[in-house]
């Protein structure tokens, strides 16, 4: 099935409509066509062909939106990097995903440098300086350009149990049920703006620029979460929805003393986890629209979502599945099991990862390893985010991954990660290290060692020595009483 270049279809409908709104500066429908319509052209005379990798390592602008429209027009996969990674991880993805090009911004072109990759600076892709936009024509003029909702259309890696990165393929199809699917259920009125401030290198805020585009509607996009600017962003920019995770929303309400969060704002999207009870409790004490959604890498962002009405009658539950998902749990209704989903947003599979892709897609469901249960009413409650998986202040860290890189120090034989419970983040990691007979290693040379490969989230808060980790009988590590060591 095509599509028009939805894009394209708005500038063409609504040219001078505001399309994206960041530091002041407004880029109209028109002009945010025109910057992708340039960027696409840069990128085939750069010999970028259709099915090319193209990796991004940017910060939240502009001209990572126009980017992102580029990529159906180039018939390209676009590959968001995570701007936290070591050099190390990066490299590693690269060598995966293999891109004909990695664009980066400056504030990244020290780490680039390094990296064995042909690069190009986003500020080189012929964007204008200006969001002005003189001309109902775009150079290359693509308003009857056709989108392939079949077309893989981003490469998005989500950490694995192994502790090896897996990129999941979205087609522009699984954006555009996603968009469709969360619009059927918070509704869309005249009014509404969405602020971004998730990276963008995420699918939680990548999505926010598609649904952007596909309404008609204005993004208000920030480079990062800061809660004054978010407050005065809430009032000043009439902001209607804004999509965050637990430690942003608590942070946010710290900072808001004076209560100046504007009856305008219609819904806050909660992501990244279950949130705390004692939060939602608050929010609720204070009127504040707040609906927790589940969703995942895998479904190009949403799978369920609590609608706005719902917010207080079912406090802690993730909602009812979106129209066209399919959600079941493997367990009767009121019993914890894996929750399994189906429908348009679900990922076609991982890249070059056949054995990952057949064990996750069984019989058209994607089974995601998260547990949870369903009430007699059919509403989602989240119960683990995977049996292993630590989500520290939004960002998933998978134990394996940690614990490997402890492993590399010389200094260690055997060593085991749990998450925390930590009262900003939700969860940090923390380590239960084995020394290697005769040795004796420091705490501080160990973070030390985990700083060279490991993004600083992923650091463990806390390591002890230990002179054994709990396993089972066939040498598995028995994580349940790690936590119990804590």
């Amino acid at each position: 099935m095509h599509l028009p270049d939805w894009l394209a279809r708005r500038a063409a409908l609504h040219p001078e409509r505001p399309a994206l709104i960041c530091a002041g500066q407004t880029w109209s429908f028109a002009s945010l066509h025109r910057d992708a319509d340039l960027v696409a052209l840069c990128l085939r005379e750069l010999g970028v062909q259709p099915g090319d990798r193209v990796a991004l390592l940017a910060r939240n602008s502009p001209g990572y939106a126009a980017i992102l429209h580029a990529t159906p027009r180039c018939g390209m996969v676009l590959v968001p990097l995570n701007t936290r990674l070591s050099e190390q991880e990066l490299a590693w993805q690269l060598a995966d995903c293999r891109p004909r090009l990695l664009i980066y911004d400056e504030a990244y072109a020290a780490q680039v440098a390094s990296l064995p990759v042909r690069s190009v600076a986003l500020e080189n892709l012929g964007m204008a300086r200006s969001p002005t936009f003189d001309s109902p024509t775009s150079p290359t003029s693509s308003s009857d350009q056709q989108i392939d909702l079949a077309a893989p259309h981003t490469l998005i890696y989500t950490s694995g149990t192994t502790g090896q990165p897996k990129g999941a393929l979205l087609t522009a199809g699984n954006h555009w049920w996603s968009a469709t699917a969360s619009m059927l259920n918070l509704g869309l009125n005249e009014a509404d703006r969405w602020l971004a401030v998730l990276p963008l290198f995420h699918v939680g805020g990548l999505s926010i620029l598609m649904r952007g585009a596909i309404y008609g509607m204005p993004v208000v996009l920030h480079e990062r979460f800061e809660p004054t600017a978010v407050l005065q962003a809430l009032v000043e920019e009439r902001v209607t929805l804004v999509s965050l995770v637990a430690v942003m929303l608590q942070r946010l309400l710290d900072h808001d003393q004076a209560g100046v969060l504007p009856a305008s704002l219609r819904c806050v999207l909660l992501g990244g986890g279950p949130a705390p009870r004692p939060l939602l409790e608050a929010c609720a004490a204070r009127d504040l629209p707040v609906a927790q959604t589940y969703g995942m890498t895998e479904t190009a962002s949403q799978v369920a979502t609590l609608a706005p009405a719902d917010a207080l009658r079912k406090l802690g539950s993730a909602g009812q599945p979106l129209l066209p998902m399919e959600l079941r749990v493997e367990a009767p209704t009121g019993e914890v099991g894996e929750i399994c989903v189906r429908g348009p947003m679900v990922t076609p599979g991982y890249y070059n990862r056949p054995e990952a892709t057949a064990k996750a897609l069984r019989d058209g469901w994607l089974h995601t390893g998260d547990l949870g249960y369903l009430d007699e009413e059919g509403y989602l409650y989240i119960v683990d985010r995977r049996s292993d998986l630590i989500i520290s202040g939004g960002e998933n860290i998978y134990p394996a991954e940690v614990e490997a890189a402890l492993l590399a120090h010389p200094a260690v034989a055997e060593a085991g990660v749990v998450g925390m419970p930590d009262a900003t983040w939700g969860e940090v990691p923390v380590a239960f290290v084995v020394a290697r007979e005769g040795s004796t290693p420091e705490v501080n040379a160990l973070l030390e060692h985990c700083r060279a490969s490991l993004a600083g989230y992923k650091i463990p808060r806390r390591i002890t020595l230990v002179n054994e980790l709990p396993r089972t009988a066939a040498g598995k590590l028995r994580r349940n009483l790690l936590r119990t060591m804590l």
